[in-house]
């Protein structure tokens, strides 16, 4: 599966962003969905995790009340709705795809996008 992130951007802190993932190539509902970030000279994080049917989501601690994911089978796409954005969001926001259950280590999704950059000042 292919996959293209798109909606980073700009936004002062208390903004909202939302994210959209599209994916192509493959049965879009098998797979689990997952959005990780990396700021600069920062590991790479889990933000969220969505399965293959919506049934189970998943969220990082900073990101919890603040971030929510979603997805649209039928459109091939999975969403991320970023509010109350502070700065250290601040990162490169990247898409990930793996069969059917969520998990939360990059190790386990085998489908990555390019990554959107999404800044936030203060």
């Amino acid at each position: 599966v292919q996959l293209q992130a798109s909606g980073g951007g700009s936004v002062q802190a208390g903004g909202s962003l939302r994210l959209s993932c599209a994916a192509s190539g493959r049965t879009f509902g098998n797979y689990a969905m997952g959005w990780f970030r990396q700021a600069p000279g920062k590991e790479r994080e889990f933000v969220s995790a969505i399965s293959w049917n919506g049934g189970s989501t998943d969220y990082g601690d900073s990101v919890k009340g603040r971030f929510t994911i979603s997805r649209d089978n039928a459109k091939n796409t999975a969403y991320l709705q970023m509010n109350s954005l502070k700065p250290e969001d601040t990162a490169v926001y990247y898409c990930a795809a793996r069969w059917f259950q969520i998990a939360t280590m990059t190790s386990e999704y085998a489908f990555w996008g390019q990554g959107t950059l999404v800044t936030v000042s203060s």
